[in-house]
């Protein structure tokens, strides 16, 4: 562990949270924007639905953890959502299991402080034309529709908002953009840099809206070691320093 400690953002779920940090992925934006006011860490397991994360949750988020996170992340639904294998294998989840898996893992993270603020990402829709393209020797067929990926998307919504939890309705939100089914995605399943900024867009929108306190939306929080310093660079009249500290001039995006 290093110092000072900042607030702690946590990304919990499958793969498009374990490959949220490569390509121009929505963790590695997030870390970018809370360079110096938080530390976005990645919990990401490829292929996971919500029985596998519910095995490990203790493991993930102690509750006697000395530090908790004050923000938790969470993804899962898009493998759960795939159609059943005759054999009973592979990452199906039944609906209303679903649904209670995520209860209980909203409810644990609750749990862990008064500070620990939960969003829910749901399913996102996929392109169903190229993943019937992509073949595989290795994996038997995968079933993946946008009604399954609806159906899942919708039970979550209502869970969340039942639960007085903030959800992001990422079925909704992709499909808003033109051409969403290859700008967005880069397998039909996985995000593109472009569908990863729509995750961003809506995940700051739930940070700026939410009336939390402390307030945890990137504006609101303190860059760590801010202070002006006569070692800055030198202004323009040759008397005084400029501080860069919140510089954002180099983002690709100036995000809000």
């Amino acid at each position: 562990m290093v110092g000072p400690a900042r607030p702690q953002f946590v990304l919990f779920g499958s793969s498009i949270v374990q490959l949220s940090f490569g390509n121009g992925g929505w963790g590695s934006i997030l870390a970018e924007i809370y360079a110096r006011k938080a530390d976005i860490l990645s919990r990401g397991y490829f292929g996971w639905n919500s029985r596998r994360a519910l095995q490990v949750l203790n493991q993930v988020f102690p509750k006697d953890a000395a530090v908790q996170p004050s923000l938790v992340i969470v993804y899962f639904g898009g493998n759960d959502s795939m159609g059943p294998h005759p054999s009973g294998l592979g990452p199906h989840v039944p609906l209303p299991e679903y649904i209670e898996n995520m209860r209980k893992i909203v409810i644990h993270l609750q749990s862990l402080s008064e500070k620990t603020r939960v969003i829910v990402l749901s399913c996102p829709p996929v392109n169903e034309a190229k993943i019937r393209g992509n073949t595989s020797g290795v994996r038997s067929e995968v079933v993946r529709t946008n009604k399954l990926c609806q159906s899942y998307s919708e039970a979550c919504i209502k869970l969340c908002q039942e639960m007085g939890v903030k959800v992001v309705d990422l079925f909704t939100s992709i499909q808003k953009k033109d051409a969403w089914e290859n700008a967005c995605f880069t397998d039909g399943i996985h995000l593109s840099a472009e569908g990863s900024k729509i995750v961003v867009e809506e995940i700051l929108k739930v940070l700026k809206e939410s009336n939390w306190d402390p307030c945890l939306h990137w504006k609101s929080m303190p860059t760590e070691f801010a202070e002006d310093s006569p070692y800055d660079l030198v202004a323009a009249d040759g008397k005084s320093t400029v501080n860069p500290s919140d510089w954002t001039y180099f983002w690709e995006i100036q995000w809000k």
